[in-house]
């Protein structure tokens, strides 16, 4: 007898290839590898932080970046204090820069800038 899933649907994907996993695990990396750069870039002062996230908007692999991380990535910014800016923009902890609205978008590039 199966457990009742309270109201939850469950979805069952299909067994991916070799092929196929070989392929999500290469775009996997290269979006890691993406993001990896970008906040690098960002830490040496090559990139601002206005750039990545207007480049977010054509890039996948920069748009699924945290907002966190992004902050982080930031000279002189840690996990606490990146919190308390999105605290204090109202950005969600969970929130992806693709998932940034247009006011957000522009409070973050105008907080950062400011400081």
């Amino acid at each position: 007898m199966n457990p009742p899933t309270s109201g939850v649907s469950v979805m069952v994907l299909r067994p991916l290839s070799a092929s196929e996993r070989a392929d999500a695990l290469g775009k996997a990396a290269a979006a890691r590898a993406t993001r990896a750069a970008a906040k690098e870039s960002l830490r040496n002062g090559d990139r601002s932080a206005a750039d990545i996230i207007s480049s977010a908007l054509e890039d996948d692999a920069l748009a699924r970046m945290r907002v966190s991380e992004l902050l982080e990535a930031l000279p002189g910014i840690g996990k606490v204090r990146a919190a308390a800016i999105m605290q204090q923009l109202g950005i969600a902890a969970s929130r992806r820069v693709r998932g940034l609205g247009v006011h957000q978008r522009r409070a973050l590039v105008d907080f950062i800038d400011e400081h």
